[in-house]
């Protein structure tokens, strides 16, 4: 079986981070752990949440992509992949479509890159809503230049990412498991609609 990384990308609101815990839960898939130099939060845990870096010890990664944040650097390394490839076959990372444009560019056919649509994007601000986030950060994600970008796949990414549409998690779920079965037989999984 050929190690792959799950990239799943789409817009606020598309369900990136239920897609991931869903593979994470039924499938031998981990999650690439990223690094900040943030201090964690309460509860968080080195290694875990996030590889928690000082402004040195971050230089020292071989990062795919990064980006800096309020103050704080953050990145994904192939350290990270590398990491998680110990952990199991499949790793999974939630991105944008910057990002995945990213991976699929440095990893060329070991990224897997699934972008996450809905039909109606106003189904996306009532998910947000649902899910109890503020409603100014949610108008400001929705004014963002990077939210408009993420609602379509991007030229890039065309003939390179599996589009996936998540009206309807059962169906969306059953996708998924066509998807991974595909995988870990090692068979090659086209881009386009998966159906």
């Amino acid at each position: 079986m050929n190690p792959k990384v799950l990239v799943i990308t789409g817009a606020t609101g598309t369900g990136k981070t239920t897609v991931q815990d869903y593979l994470v839960s039924h499938y031998p898939v981990t999650k690439i752990i990223t690094h900040t130099t943030r201090p964690p939060r309460q509860g968080e845990v080195n290694g875990q949440d996030y590889y928690f870096e000082d402004d040195d010890s971050f230089k020292h990664n071989h990062y795919l992509e990064s980006v800096v944040y309020s103050g704080y650097h953050y990145g994904s390394s192939r350290e990270g992949i590398a990491a998680g490839f110990k952990r199991a076959p499949f790793a999974a990372i939630v991105l944008d479509t910057k990002g995945a444009i990213t991976y699929a560019d440095e990893l060329g056919d070991q990224a897997v890159i699934i972008f996450l649509t809905v039909s109606e994007t106003a189904q996306l601000a009532h998910r947000l809503t649902k899910r109890g986030d503020d409603q100014d950060m949610m108008e400001q994600r929705f004014a963002s230049p990077e939210y408009r970008r993420d609602l379509t796949m991007p030229l890039a990414l065309r003939g390179r990412a599996i589009q996936l549409n998540n009206d309807h998690w059962q169906q969306t779920q059953l996708k998924l498991d066509d998807l991974m079965t595909s995988l870990q037989r090692g068979e090659t999984v086209d881009s386009g609609v998966l159906r």
